[in-house]
Parts: C-alpha cells; structure tokens; sequence
C-alpha cells in the first residue's frame, strides 16, 4: 500500500533530483475561478515523471541495479527512467511506441538510454518491455502501476498543500493514473476537503470506463493528440486509489486542448504537451464545478514535438475564434474585392490569405468564389464581420 508516509520519504530522497516547480498564478484563462499552475513542465526532463522513477529506481536492491532496468513509455517517463539510472550509474534500456515525438526519443537517448522503438502504442511497447525482461532478466520499472513510482508522484501533492493550504480543489491528467493516484492520495489524507479532479482525452477514457464499470477496463483502441495520457488499460493499483480517493473524472476534446495549449502559450509564456493543458482545458471549458473556487492545475509536462506545435496553434485559434476561413460568392465584376476587404478592414480583422476563383459547373455564370482566412478577436467579432458581409449584399456559402 501506498502511505503517508511513503510519500514523505519519496520527497526527501527526491531533494536532490528534482527541480523545485512553485504554484504559477495564471491571470485571463478564465473568469470563473482563480486559477494556478503547478508547473511541472519546467521540471528536470520537462516532466513530473522524473519523480516517481526516481525514487522507485533509488529504493532498488543492489542486486537489481546490478541487472540493470527496463521500462516503457510514450517518452516522458522514459527520460525520467534514463536520467535517474544514469545518476545512479545503473543500465537503462527504454521500449518507445514508434509514433512517439522524435525530440523525446532524441532526449531519452541524450539522457544516457538504450532506446528500442516498438510499432503501435503504449501498450504494445509495455508487452515488449515485459518480453525483454523476461528473457534478458532486467529490473522493471511500470509507469504507473507500482507504489514507488505512485508515491514519487505523490510529492506533488505535498508541494502544493505546503505552498497553498487553502486551494479548494486540484486537477490532474490520468493517462495510466500514476499522477492523479499520488497527488489524490496525498491531499486526501492530508485534508478530505479539498476536492481532486482527473482529466482526460475523449479519444483514450480508459480510466472514466474503468470507473463507471466498477473494473479496470481495456480500450480497443485510443486516439488523441495528448500522447502522454494516450493508454489502452489503467493500472489496478492506480484504479483502486482513483476510485477510492478521487472525486470525478471528465473528458475533454483535442479541439480543447489545443486551446489550453494556445492559453498556456500566450498567457503565461509557457509551453505544455497535450497532456499538460488537460486540465487547464477542462477548467477553460466549465467541465468541472470550480466557479469562484481557488483551483491548482497540474501542467504535468512540456515534451510537446515541435514539428505538430504549429497545427496544435492554428487548432487552437480556430477553436477560440481567433482565425476563422469565410467563403463568399461575388458577382465577378469589379469592385467586388475591395468592397470586402473594406468591411473586413473597418471592423479590424486581418487578412491571412485570399483565393479567388470563377464559379464551376452548375453555377451563375457571372458568379466568383473569395475565400478568405482572416485574423479575429473571437467568436463575437467574426459574427460582426459575417453580418455586415450580409447586410451589404455579399453571401456566405
């Protein structure tokens, strides 16, 4: 079992591994509750996992060290597997899922790792982790599924009841439940009161099934931008302390995230992995009872691929209404041009691109089509722009 104290032991062992990560005010995310950040993607490794692979790899016997260890990871836990190996001078072989972001492969091996790319998903990289283990005897480090590593995450708990002890609730991602099961149990023990929340994908809610089954359930498939918490099958430990200790589990959308995403970026200047803004986005979009509350997100890690942060943004503000694509359809004639982008100027929007064609077959001859992508506030300021659009003549197709 998991303890108390357990966890209070993992946070002075961690002392000297970790990165100290303070509670972040986070001002204009919303208007509904006052909201902080607990920035664990600033952490060592730019990820929360570095603590409970750290403290599970540093209560290993010395015979297990000797052996070396093994474990799988979309990446995140990989490198915080690689790096706590390497600081204890032990082997550290890592099985990746082959759709893992390349800057988390490259950085697992920066951190001292022997990386084994294994094709599909987290869980088949976990059965193949588990086949090396057997054959080449290797130490096994889970995840999420182990009381070490749970406790190591637990930590964060203890961080923030000691910086904010009247936060009214905490919310975290749940991928396997490693960090919610932690962080939940901590609080819990600490002060009943204080409410704890877990969030994850709509295309990979194997915890919610999980809970609302009253067993641990296995997906037939997962499929959501947040590869962090992308997980077939939850742990048992972690379904039981979830169940146990934790008050409710939404889901958000890609769309969503990709918003929280944006949020993070351009409010706080801080940059988060799909996991990471999951709860933010939940908060961003009333999925959870916190209005006037003071509520602490866990900004779990900032391991996003930079090669899909641009898609993630351009997500993000079509998602918030701040980049939106009009198509028109003009008499061609001249003038027609101007006269739009006239409305679009005097309302203040910016014009992105313009792609300009006559009509087609089965249309008015003398019709064009103008489609535009423009820059805007929000949903409201795009509303104005297509009712002048309107009033003046133009149509929307």
């Amino acid at each position: 079992m998991v303890t108390l104290d357990k966890i209070y032991h993992a946070s002075y062992v961690l002392k000297d591994v970790i990165r100290p990560t303070h509670l972040v005010k986070a001002p204009g995310i919303t208007d509904k509750c006052e909201v902080y950040l607990k920035p664990e993607n600033l952490q060592i490794t730019g990820s929360f996992k570095v603590r409970g692979s750290g403290y599970k790899i540093s209560q290993l016997s010395e015979e297990e060290k000797q052996r070396g260890v093994i474990a799988c990871s979309a990446g995140n836990h990989a490198q915080g597997v690689a790096l706590a190996a390497t600081k204890y001078g032990i082997k550290s072989l890592i099985c990746l899922p082959d759709g893992a972001p390349i800057s988390k492969v490259e950085a697992t091996k920066g951190y001292g790792a022997e990386v084994c790319m294994v094709p599909g998903v987290y869980d088949d990289a976990y059965n193949e982790a588990l086949r090396l283990r057997d054959q080449k005897n290797y130490t096994f480090i889970h995840p999420f599924d182990d009381e070490n590593v749970i406790a190591g995450q637990g930590t964060i708990g203890l961080e923030i009841l000691n910086e904010m002890p009247d936060v009214d609730a905490v919310v975290a991602a749940i991928g396997g439940g490693g960090l919610l099961s932690g962080v939940a149990l901590a609080i819990k023990n600490l002060n009943p009161n204080i409410k704890v929340y877990g969030v994850q994908a709509e295309g990979a809610p194997s915890m919610l099934e999980s809970i609302k089954k009253g067993e641990p359930v296995r997906l037939d498939r997962v499929s959501t931008i947040a590869d962090g918490i992308q997980v077939k099958e939850p742990g048992e430990h972690t379904f039981k302390y979830i169940q146990e200790y934790v008050d409710d589990i939404v889901t958000v959308s890609d769309d969503e995230i990709c918003s929280a995403i944006l949020a993070l970026i351009e409010h706080q200047k801080m940059v988060s992995e799909g996991a990471g803004a999951a709860p933010l986005a939940a908060v961003m979009f009333g999925k959870l009872p916190v209005e006037g509350k003071k509520v602490v997100c866990i900004v779990s890690g900032g391991n996003i691929d930079v090669t899909i942060l641009n898609r993630v943004i351009k997500r993000g503000l079509i998602r918030s209404g701040r980049q939106q694509t009009l198509c028109i359809e003009l008499q061609d004639k001249p003038g027609q041009l101007v006269a739009v982008s006239k409305i679009i100027a005097d309302l203040g929007a910016n014009v992105i691109s313009v792609h300009h064609e006559r009509a087609g077959e089965g249309t008015d001859v003398t019709a064009a089509y103008l489609r535009i992508v423009i820059e805007t506030r929000n949903f409201d300021h795009v509303q104005q722009i297509s009712d002048s659009l309107t009033a003046a003549g133009f149509k929307l197709v």
